[in-house]
C-alpha cells in the first residue's frame, strides 16, 4: 500500500503538507501511513480514494486498475 500512496501522490503532482492539509491530519502523520509505520484508518482512506478517483482495493493492492468508472 505505501507505494500505490506515494506513487498516486507523486503521478497527481500533490505535496505532502498539502495532502495532509486537506484530510485534516499533520504531515508527519501522513508520512507514517505513506510509509506503512502506522495503519491507515478506514475514514482516511476513503478521502484519500476520493482525492484520487480511485479505488480503495487499487490503494491496498487488491487490483491493478486505479481509475473508477
Amino acid at each position: 500500500m505505501k507505494n500505490r500512496l506515494k506513487l498516486l501522490r507523486i503521478k497527481n503532482n500533490i505535496k505532502v503538507e498539502e495532502l495532509a492539509k486537506t484530510l485534516g491530519i499533520s504531515t508527519k502523520k501522513y508520512l507514517e501511513y505513506e510509509t506503512s509505520e502506522k495503519n491507515l484508518p478506514l475514514s482516511t482512506l476513503i478521502k484519500i480514494s476520493k482525492i484520487y478517483n480511485t479505488s480503495i482495493d487499487y490503494i491496498v493492492g487488491d487490483t491493478d486498475v486505479e481509475f473508477r468508472n
